[in-house]
Order: structure tokens, then sequence, then C-alpha cells
């Protein structure tokens, strides 16, 4: 135990810097070491050393502890993590279209002449229904044949007669519409407008005839099966349509609908609403264009056509809407293009045209010559290309010989990839032309960089319509004798996401196939939704990376025959048939090798490991199946497990661990690359949202699917299996025996860095599995009930949830099991077993629900029968018991919030002493290490780790001063009532609460109860404590303040242990602390008192002694020195030469710390000419220069004689006399500074001095010595010597005073002596006074009355030595 300490005060300082006799007489000292005037500051007191002392000297410059954090690793789950978020950032990477749709032209295709390498795969043919014919052959003038394929529904018009059907069924019911008389030109499916028609409407079904245009109601519905049905409603809504021949009809997301016809270049908007208005009724339609065009840039305006009477041999061909952009596209009969606005509410202003011409212009700058452009194409087919898919690119226009042209729209300078401004130009960016019709090299050797480029095949001549589709699937129908044969190509999305070099990010890479028909195409649509990677340009097209989420995009192709199904082939299943096709292993060799330079061996590998997952299809029988072929499968394994590569050491990295700089191998990389892909969907999506339900209530429902769930836990669980089946075979996961084929210690390194990754995968696809089967759970249970249990902060920290967080981090998994409890804690609410809830969540999610958590259910159900009982039953004491011990058996796993509702519970039941118990259990589970308790013994050093441990038991600590309280309360209450049973119990129910805690050997809780009680003003509390453990917290705490040392000595002495008690108020008069002068002296008196107790019996032994001794010594040695330095503070107080800005200083530096006798004497004393402190000081110090001495006694005789005489009080040698009696008590007559040889001589001359020659008051010198019990004869010697030296002022008349003091002091001497026994205390002393007598009375000084009197004192000498 120390103190902060001002300054040491020297056991017996000696003032050795005194360089020269204190006396006022010595010369004055000059240059550099010259002494500061008196009463300046000094230029270094204690004060100024002690400021810059810091309270934890070590706590700056210490080296940090063994406990302080270093940069901490990253845990293998946090890798995984990492590994799949950057492998996911990386997907959505993707380049945009504009990309690789760059400004210039190309005509590359890879056109494969094995079909297992195809971009696409015929599914199945849907025969027309035999019904359709029966209709068709009843036809008097036209039919028209579409697809809603969206719906798997086809349609026909026959005359004016319109039949839908199923064209999946077998055996479909036509659904017809035949209530008109005229005849259908067109039929369009339409999104309604919001609002208009009840929910059930799904869809408007736009029928175009030659005098009307009619709105049918659509309701669709899917089964379970996925088979949609739909019904048609009569909506009423129908205007008038004469003479426009309508044929082309478009609408829009918001509902709004756009007809063209043949007979106009005009565009038509159908209007509709709920209800007829005064000034428009239910249906209608306006004219956009048939008005003057003022928003047309002026070079559009010579080349368009006047709207207000178009040229007959100019029509709408083609309607088109971009609903991303808000545009309206529409192609004319002359290969015109219009681009229109689709603003809010029904305007639809024209912004630029562009001709044919204008079109050609562009190109033109692209090709030298080209046939194909040469010949005058007119344009087939335009398709727009939504912003989610390029910022620049906005639509694709197709020549009638198959080119398709690139065109890019600008908005004031920039590239409109957004509605805020209108359009200002579109000009061509790319332009693709046709397959070569030369025999294309295989895949092989495909891509290779070539100046040539083809731009005069005919093999899409003629091209009678096209279609893209999202990311770029291109269908283009080719005219063939009368049947059709479709184009299909599709972007290489592997290839563009890996380019083989720098000119491979600028070239558009397709892959393309023919399929011929045998008949004639009437209609194309998507069967699926379109395909999107991402909302945004930026990894659009990544096929690859959303393989296994989203289904292979579909197409239906509607012919005169029936309906033909195409399916895009995923990379997995193209790689699956070629595998499947090869029948030698330098087949398999070969195909390895042409994977891996096409699409890079990290593709490779997660390609191969998603065929040995069960992950690629195939169409068989009309029927899409999973390839379980085992033989590709184990084709597959061999890819993954043979051709996965090798880590990398790079030697050159400086990384702070040698694992860090080792690169997974491309296996380890493609696995990270598979399982990423695998959880794309959900990693980034929280596990649930709130919404309202139908009816108005509240609901929470899962983000994802649980269908999905199920389906992606089932892929990562096959995943799991397939490593654990083929680890032994895996480099990194096959155990430490694979270390012993490592050749170097590189090699050896670059193993443990691929183990590191691959074994932090494994546990994330652990992790993972476990998450979504948890999420499986949580929606099994009443997810909304469990919802609204959960606190606000709770609820809140759910809604953000993601996968991600769930199975990766802590918090996600603590967040995991507060579910798990609410699910658990309803059960127990309704009345169920909670076995039966806890075992199913070990048994499906066994970290979310742990054998620890079961038992905290236990207790828990415990407890609430413990209630049901009652707590004043014997069997509700019998539960509360049951219930602790269960809750103290996982007191280490018990959550916060669990123990402070079970602490609160049983403080309602009164089992306060099981509370206190659980809470100082839990905490000493929190901190086994005792972390908390080295560092409190540290001195709390913050930031230390440490702390974390010291808070989270002291959050358990609050809870038993919580009880505590409420015990107190309670007390209190039932005092009140004097009902002597109530009291009786309640008392014993405190006394055990009070044992527990008094009982507690927890040095960390005692510390904290005790700050409680002194933070609430209970020190009688404390010290009623008799415990070492109030000792050793009084010792840490009472070197922060006055009053915990106060507390510890009075502790001491209540405990019978003054010595103890001294060294603690010792300590408090040396402290450091702001207490006064005074208040350090009252510690040194009590220290005084208490350490002259003595205590008796064995106790004592010597060591005892001798530290008492010890103690004692240094107590009264500072006791004087603080006696002194009071003295000094009240004369220079009180002394008139001090000025008035200089006392307050005087004050703050003596009124404080006991200082050093040293600076006492050279910066207080002497600049003050003190010289009876000095003498003090002297006395103290044990200071034995006697010239100094002596020098310090005629100062201080002369100033207080100068003194006596200013002031006036009374004679000045009775102030002298008054003053020496004074010193010589103080000093008890010591040798060294009150010497008798010095004193005397000098009050002598003083009083010859002073009092006259011819004086008879001489005697108060010796007068005075004789007060002070000064020997005889030392008195005599001291005269005698003066008498014998014959020294000035002893050497005249002055020896006469001498030799008549001499017999005065023999004479008394005598006087007090004679009764005694023997005078002068022996013969020898007789003899020697006579000597002396007969030397005074031989000198010849002496006569008269003045020898007489000596002869008198002689004879008086003899007479005593006759006795």
């Amino acid at each position: 135990m120390s103190y902060p300490m001002l300054s040491a005060t020297p056991t017996r300082p000696l003032p050795g810097a005194y360089m020269a006799t204190p006396a006022p007489t010595r010369p004055p000292a000059t240059g550099p070491s010259a002494r500061p005037p008196s009463f300046r500051i000094p230029s270094s007191s204690s004060v100024s050393r002690s400021a810059v002392a810091p309270k934890h000297p070590a706590a700056t410059d210490a080296p940090p502890s063994a406990d302080a954090p270093v940069a901490n690793a990253l845990s293998p789950i946090d890798r995984a993590a990492n590994a799949i978020t950057q492998d996911m950032n990386n997907e959505e990477r993707f380049p945009p279209l504009e990309d690789y749709v760059t400004q210039g032209i190309s005509a590359e295709y890879d056109i494969p002449e094995s079909t297992a390498w195809a971009p696409f795969q015929k599914m199945q043919t849907y025969d027309l229904p035999d019904r359709i014919f029966e209709h068709y052959n009843t036809a008097e003038m036209s039919t028209m044949m579409g697809l809603f394929a969206e719906l798997h529904h086809a349609w026909i018009t026959i005359d004016n007669a319109l039949y839908i059907w199923d064209y999946t069924h077998p055996n479909p019911e036509l659904l017809g519409f035949d209530e008109q008389s005229h005849t259908i030109t067109a039929v369009k499916l339409a999104t309604p407008r919001p609002g208009v028609f009840v929910n059930q409407i799904s869809h408007l079904l736009v029928i175009t005839t030659m005098s009307d245009i009619f709105l049918v109601g659509l309701e669709s519905k899917k089964n379970n099966a996925g088979i949609v049905s739909v019904s048609l409603y009569s909506t009423g809504m129908q205007t008038p349509a004469k003479n426009m021949n309508i044929t082309c009809v478009a609408s829009s997301n918001t509902g709004r609908i756009f007809v063209g016809g043949k007979t106009t270049n005009d565009v038509y908007e159908i209007t509709y609403q709920q209800e007829e208005k005064w000034f428009s009724s239910k249906c209608g339609k306006i004219n956009h264009t048939a008005k003057p065009i003022t928003s047309v840039v002026k070079s559009s305006l010579t080349t368009a056509l006047s709207f207000s009477g178009p040229s007959p041999l100019e029509h709408v061909e083609q309607i088109v809407v971009d609903d991303s952009r808000g545009l309206l596209y529409t192609l004319s009969s002359l290969s015109t293009i219009r681009v229109f606005h689709i603003k809010p509410g029904y305007g639809l202003p024209l912004l630029l045209t562009r001709t044919l011409g204008d079109i050609m212009s562009n190109i033109a700058h692209m090709v030298s010559r080209s046939e194909l452009l040469a010949s005058k194409p007119s344009l087939a087919s335009i398709t727009p290309i939504s912003a989610a898919e390029s910022d620049r690119l906005n639509l694709m226009a197709t020549t009638s010989n198959g080119v398709r042209i690139y065109l890019s729209s600008t908005s004031g300078g920039y590239y409109a990839s957004n509605t805020s401004s209108p359009l200002s130009s579109m000009q061509v960016q790319h332009v693709k032309f046709p397959p070569s019709t030369e025999p294309t090299p295989t895949t092989a050797v495909t891509y290779q960089a070539s100046t040539h480029i083809d731009t005069n095949s005919q093999s899409l001549t003629p091209t009678r319509t096209s279609l893209r589709f999202p990311p770029g699937y291109f269908l283009c129908f080719v005219d063939k004798e009368g049947n059709d044969v479709v184009f299909l190509s599709a972007p290489d999305t592997a290839r563009i996401a890996r380019p083989s070099d720098n000119s491979s990010l600028s070239r558009y890479l397709e892959t393309g196939q023919w399929l011929p028909l045998l008949s004639r195409a009437e209609d194309v649509g998507l069967i699926t939704p379109p395909f999107a990677a991402g909302p945004k340009p930026l990894g659009f097209g990544n096929e690859l990376a959303v393989q296994f989420n989203q289904p292979a995009t579909e197409i239906a192709i509607l012919t005169n025959t029936g309906v033909h199904t195409v399916r895009r082939r995923r990379l997995v299943d193209i790689f699956a048939s070629v595998l499947r096709n090869e029948s030698s292993s330098e087949d398999f060799e070969g195909t390895v090798t042409k994977f891996i330079r096409l699409y890079g061996r990290t593709e490779t590998c997660a390609t191969a490991l998603a065929v040995a997952c069960n992950q690629a299809v195939d169409v068989t029988d009309a029927r899409v199946t999973q390839i379980t072929d085992n033989v590709v499968i184990d084709l597959a394994r061999r890819v993954f497990v043979e051709h996965g590569g090798k880590p990398t050491f790079n030697e050159n990295s400086f990384a702070s661990s040698p694992l860090d700089n080792v690169s997974p191998s491309p296996r380890a990389e493609g696995l990270t690359r598979y399982l990423s892909r695998l959880v794309s969907l959900l990693w980034k999506m929280p596990i649930l949202k709130e919404k309202t339900s139908p009816g108005g209530g509240f609901q929470v429902v899962s983000t994802i699917p649980l269908a999905k769930l199920q389906s992606i836990q089932r892929d990562i669980t096959r995943l799991r299996e397939f490593l654990d089946a083929n680890k032994s075979y895996i480099e990194g996961l096959a155990g430490p025996e694979a270390l012993q084929r490592a050749q170097t210690r590189q090699d050896e390194v670059a193993l443990q860095g691929e183990h590191r990754t691959l074994n932090a995968i494994v546990r994330a696809i652990a992790n993972i599995i476990e998450g979504i089967a948890f999420v499986i759970v949580l929606f099994d249970e009443p997810v909304d009930e469990i919802v609204i249990s959960l606190n606000d902060t709770t609820r809140q920290r759910v809604r953000q949830l993601t996968y991600e967080v769930l199975v990766c981090t802590d918090g996600g998994k603590e967040l995991g099991k507060e579910l798990v409890k609410a699910i658990v804690n309803r059960s127990i609410a309704k009345g169920g077993n909670v076995d039966t809830v806890a075992d199913a969540l070990r048994r499906r999610c066994g970290s979310f629900c742990s054998a620890d958590d079961v038992v905290i259910f236990k207790a828990q159900e415990q407890l609430k029968r413990a209630h049901e009982a009652g707590a004043d039953t014997q069997k509700g004491r019998g539960l509360l018991n049951e219930s602790l011990r269960l809750f103290q058996k996982v007191a280490g796993s018990l959550p916060m919030e669990q123990l402070e509702a079970a602490v609160g519970a049983y403080v309602e039941m009164s089992f306060y002493a099981g509370a206190i118990r659980l809470a100082l259990t839990v905490a000493e589970s929190r901190d086994r290490a005792n972390r908390a308790l080295q560092w409190i013994k540290d001195g709390s050093p913050d930031p230390d780790p440490r702390k974390a441990a010291h808070d989270a038991r002291t959050r358990c600590y609050k809870l038993v001063c919580d009880v505590m309280e409420a015990v107190d309360n309670v007390w209190a209450q039932v005092k009140a009532t004097h009902n002597d049973v109530e009291i009786s119990t309640m008392e014993k129910r405190k006394s055990e609460a009070y044992s527990e805690i008094n009982g507690s050997s927890d040095e960390v809780f005692q510390t904290y109860l005790y700050d409680w009680y002194l933070a609430n003003g209970w020190d009688e509390r404390l010290l009623d404590i008799e415990s070492p453990h109030v000792v050793n917290y009084l010792q840490r705490r009472s070197t922060e303040g006055v009053s915990h040392a106060n507390l510890l000595w009075l502790y001491y002495s209540r405990y019978h242990n003054p010595l103890e008690a001294a060294k603690v108020q010792l300590q408090l008069a040396k402290s450091g602390f702001g207490l006064k002068l005074s208040q350090r002296i009252e510690y040194l008196s009590r220290a005084k008192a208490n350490v002259a107790v003595p205590r008796h019996g064995f106790s004592e032994f010597t060591e005892a002694r001798q530290s008492r001794q010890e103690v004692s010594r240094e107590i009264n040695d500072m006791m004087d020195v603080a006696t002194i330095q009071e003295e000094l503070l009240q004369r220079l107080t009180n002394d008139p030469r001090v000025s008035a800005e200089r006392q307050p200083e005087i004050e703050k530096e003596l009124n404080g710390p006991v200082l050093p006798l040293d600076d006492l004497y050279q910066e207080y004393a002497d600049q003050a000419s003190y010289y009876d402190i000095s003498l003090i000081i002297y006395n103290a110090a044990d200071y034995r220069n006697s010239t100094h001495i002596a020098a310090t006694w005629e100062n201080l005789i002369k100033s207080t004689h100068e003194r006596a005489v200013h002031e006036k009080v009374a004679q000045p040698y009775e102030i002298i006399a008054s003053r020496v009696k004074s010193l010589g008590k103080r000093l008890n007559r010591s040798d060294i500074t009150f010497p008798i040889s010095v004193v005397l001589p000098i009050l002598l001359a003083y009083a010859f001095e002073h009092n006259g020659r011819g004086s008879t008051n001489y005697l108060w010198p010796v007068e005075t010595l004789f007060e002070l019990n000064v020997p005889y004869e030392s008195i005599i010697t001291v005269l005698e010597d003066l008498f014998y030296r014959k020294q000035r002022p002893w050497d005249g008349p002055a020896r006469v005073q001498l030799a008549k003091l001499l017999a005065y002091v023999i004479d008394k001497w005598y006087e007090k002596t004679r009764h005694s026994g023997i005078a002068f205390g022996s013969e020898e002393n007789i003899a020697t006074l006579l000597e002396t007598l007969k030397m005074v009375l031989g000198a010849g000084v002496l006569s008269g009355e003045d020898r007489e009197e000596v002869e008198l004192v002689m004879t008086k000498v003899g007479r005593a030595l006759q006795w």
C-alpha cells in the first residue's frame, strides 16, 4: 500500500546543502551559485517536483500486457465469409453490355458441330389440338395465331372468333371469344391499369377488329403443380376502330395500351377507366401523332412525313415499349424508327425519327463495303434493350438479311440511361453481321484473333423476323423454301467473364446453332421470366452467377404445326453433356484441356463440382431431368480432384503470416465459387420480412420461399457429402499425411494455406446448412407471435438479420438463439413440453440450441412450475431449488437477459438467497481465469482487454445489489406490519441472503459490493464486516482518496490492530493528498498514540517489535519536522517582513505536505533569520557542525536583544533568558545543539557587555542554566576554562566576575547537596573544587569583600571534606 507522495521526508536528513555558516556575518555569495533573495519563490520546490509525478508511472511506458489484443487472426468462418462475399462481388462486376458490344462491327460466332456444345436445346413440341383444325377448316376470311407464353397458353383467331388453350395440356379445353361479328385483326396481352378492375383481373386481353377494339379481362391462376388456368371476363369496354386495320398492339407496365395499323402511320392510345365521366367514356382512344410536332429535332423534321396526311405507302409495322426508360418505339413499313416519350398521364411526344437512310449513313463510317448493306435491306424488326441491361444501348434493329444493328441514344450529350431528360439523338453503336456460310471451326479453336470479318454472309437471308431476349439471346427466323429455320445465338458468358487476353474485352463472343422448324413461325415468347442477374448493367448478364438459383430461360415458338419449346443450356449442362459424349481417356483429357483453355481452371473446377453434385440436367423424353449417370459424375469428380491445380506460395510478399502469402489452388477457388453461387440468392437477404396480411393483420413471411430454401439446403448438403466422400483425395482436406508429399518448405506452407482455405469453406458449409435449417424451423412455428414477443431492439435486429450475418457471425448466432428462446418461451407459455421442442431444435439446428440451452429451458420450466405451485409451498421451494441447480449448471452460457429474468422471478418469489447465489455463480463463470481481479490489482488501466471481463462480472453484481435493495425494502415493510410470523420468515430469508453475500470468496464482487456501500454512504456497514476482503479492498482504494484511507485505519482500530492503523495514519501524513499541515500533524499524533499501544501474547514477536520501533521512530521524526514546519508557517504568517503577495504562496507551500528539513532551513528558516528554529532544525537533523551552531547562537542572542530593545516590553536580558530556557527545553539540553561550552560564554559575554562592568546583575546566565537543570560541574568547568584562558573579554575586570561566579555556583551546589549525604556527590569533587577555589584566590584578582566571599565558600567546601 502506497499513497501518492509529493516529497519523501528523510528519517535524519542532514542540512548538507548548507554551503556556508548560516550567520548574517558570513560573506554574501556571488556568481551563479548565489543564494536567491529571502522569501522569493524557490526555483525547485518539493511541490513542483511532485506535480510531475504520475499516479501510475508505469502506465505510459510499460510494455503491453500479455493479455493485450494483438492483430486478431481471422476465424475460419470469417475467412470463408470474406471469400464468399469477395467471389460474389467479382461476379457482380460482370461487364455491362456496352463493354463488349462496343463501337464497331463483328461477326464472331462459335457454331459447334457437336450438339453437346450447343447453347440451346429443344425440349418438346406440343401439337395443335384437333379442335383447332376443326374450327380452322370453317374459316372464311383470315386466321392468326399467337402465344401467351408466360401463361403457357396459345391463341388462334378464325374470322371473328378467338380461341385460347393451354398448349401444354394433351387434350385442352378451348376458351372462346366470339361476341362480335367482325374479323379480328390483332390480339395482345396487356397489363391492366391499377385500380380500374377487380384484383382477380391479372391481365387485359386487347382484341382489335376492323370496326372496334375490345378490352377483355383475363384471370390467371397457378396451382401447386404449376399448371396455369385462365378465365375471361367481359368488361364492357370497347371503342370504335373503323378504317384503322390495327395489326400491332403494345402495352406498358403501367397499363397504357398503344396500337397502330396498316392504314396509317399514327400511334393511338386506348384509354379506359372504371366508369364514365362527363367528358370521357369508359373506353376511348387518343391519336398522339395527328397534331403539329414541335419537339422534334430539326434534322428529323426534314425526313418525317406529315401525320395529318400520311403517305399511303407508310404505316406502322411494329410497336415496342421500353418501360425502363419510358420510351415507345415504332417501326414503319418504310423502315423508319420513331421514338416517343411515354410521359405521365396520356402524354406521348415524339422525340426523334431515324430513317433507314440515316442508319445506313451511320454504318457507312464503320463498314467500308458490304454486299448485305449495299442491297438496301429493310428493317425486319426492332427490340428494345432495357436500362437495367445497358446504360448506352437501348435498341436493336435487325435487317431483312439478318444484320443486327445496336443503337444508342443520347440526351444532352450524355447516354440516356434514365427518363430525366428527353432524347436528342440516336446513333449506331455496333453492327453484328450474320454467321459465315463457310464451315466454322470447333470450339477448341474458336475466338482466335482475326483481322477478317465476313460482312457478306447470306446465311440469314431472308430474315422474316427476329427477337432478342435478355441478356442477349437472339432468335432469327429465316425463310428456307417456305419453312422457317431458326438461328439461335447467345453470349458466351464464361468467355466474356474471363477474357483470355486484353483484346477479348471488346469482342462480342457468341455461340450459336441452327434449329429447323419444318413449319412457319407465327409467334415467339418467353416462358420463364426475363433473365436478370442483377438490377443494373454491371453484372446484369452474368448467367454463370445465377445458373443454380434462376430457372434456365425457356422460349416458346409457335408454328402452324404446334408449339416448340427451346431451353437455354447452362454451362454445367454443357459440361455434363460433353463428358457424357467422351468415349476414351484421350477424348476426356482433350475435353478437359479445351474447357480449361476456354473458361479457365477455376471455372472448370466450379463447373465440374456442380456436375459431381448432381446440378446438371438434360432433356430426356421431353422432360428436364437431372444427370445422375455415375460415369458422368465420376468424370466430373476426376476433373475436380485431378485438374484442380495447386496452391502457390509468393516468396516476394511480406505478409505478417507465411500462410497469408499462399494463393489458394483453382480447386479451392472453384469450391468457393460454386458455394457462393448456391447461396448468392439469400446471402445478403434478410431472413424475414413483415407485412400486412390480406385481412389487414400482421404477418411475417420468409424473404426466400421455403421451397427454395430447402432446395438450396439440399444442394449444399450434397456438396458437403461430396467433400466428405472425397476428402482423402483432395489436397488440403486429406489430413496431415499430405504434408509428407511436400518436397520443399514452400510446398509445405502452400499446402497449409490450402488447408486453411478449404477447412474454412467446409466449416462455412456446415454453418449455412444449419442456418437454413434454423430458418425453416422458425417458419414451422407461428413466427408472427414469436416476432411480436421480442423486445423492440431485438425485433429491429431481427428485421435486419441477413443469412450472411446469421451463419457467419457470433451476433447473428446469438440473435438466432434469441429467436429459439422465444420459440421455447411460447411453448412454455402454451403449456407445451420443453423437452419435445428443445430436442427438435437440437436435432435440426444444434448450434442454435445447444445442450446448455436445453438445460436453460428446463430451468425456466421449473421456474414457471414453481410460480404456479406457489413460492411459499414446499413443492414450490423444491422447484425453485431445482431451477437454481439447473441454472448454476449452465452458468457459463446463461445469457444476461435470461439471468435478469431468473433473478427477477426469484425476487418476486422471495427466493433472495437463490437469486444472489445464481448471480454470483454466473459472474464467476464469466471470468474463470479471474482476469478482472488482476485488472483491479493492476490499478484498473484503460484501455485493457481485461476490463471486458470486469464489466461482464459487474453486470451480474448489479443484480445482487438490486436483490439486496429488494430485501431491505421488504424487511422494512414487514417490520412495519408487526406480524411476528411474517417478521420471523422474512428475517430468516434476509439472513440467508446476507450469508450468501458475506460468505462469498469472490474478491471482485466484494470490491463491487464495498464500492456500492460507500457510494450509498453506508460506511458503518462496511466497518461492521469482519473479513480480510475488507482490508484488501480498503488497501487498494486507500491510494485513491483520503476517505478510503480513513476507513482503513478506522477498520484496523476497530479490530484491534493499532500498529497497522498507525502505519496507515503515517502514510496519510506523508501522502500527496490535499491535506493541510494541521491534519497531517493530527494523523501523526494519532499514529504516535496507536504505535504506543502494546500488543500482548504471542503476536508480539521480535520482528513485530522491531517493526513497531521503526514505525515509531519514523512517526516521531516526521512529527518533529511537521512541528517545525507548523511553527515556521505561524511565524511567517505573522512576520511583517513578508509581503502580501508572498503570503498566499507561503501558505500554499507550507500548509500542506511535510517538507524535508533542508528545504525548511534553506528556503525559510535561514532566509527569514529564524535562528531559534534553525537550532531546532539542527537538532532534528543531528547536525554537528559546532562552528555553525555557535554562530547561530550568537546570532540568536544578538537578534533577540535587538528585538527586545525595539519592542521595550521587558529588560533585554530577561527576554534572552526566557528564549534560552525555551530552547533548552526544546533541544532537550542536547550536547550538540545546546552545548554549555558555547551557550554560557555567549550569555556571560552578553551580560558583561550590556549590564556594565560594575553591574552586579551578572548571575542571570547561570541562573538560567540552573533552571534548565544543567549540571553544576558542567557550568563550573566552563567558568573555570574561561578564567584560565584570560582571553578577551575575560582578561580584565571580567575575571573578577568569573571568580565570583565560580564561587557562587560552587556555593549553590553546596547548598543543594549538603543534606543529601555527601556534599558535591563525592570526595573527589570536593577536592577538585578546593583546588579550583585556591587557584582563584591565588590569581590575585579578588580583594576586599569579593575575596572574603570566595574564602567563605572555600571554608564551606573544606568543612564538607571533613564530614
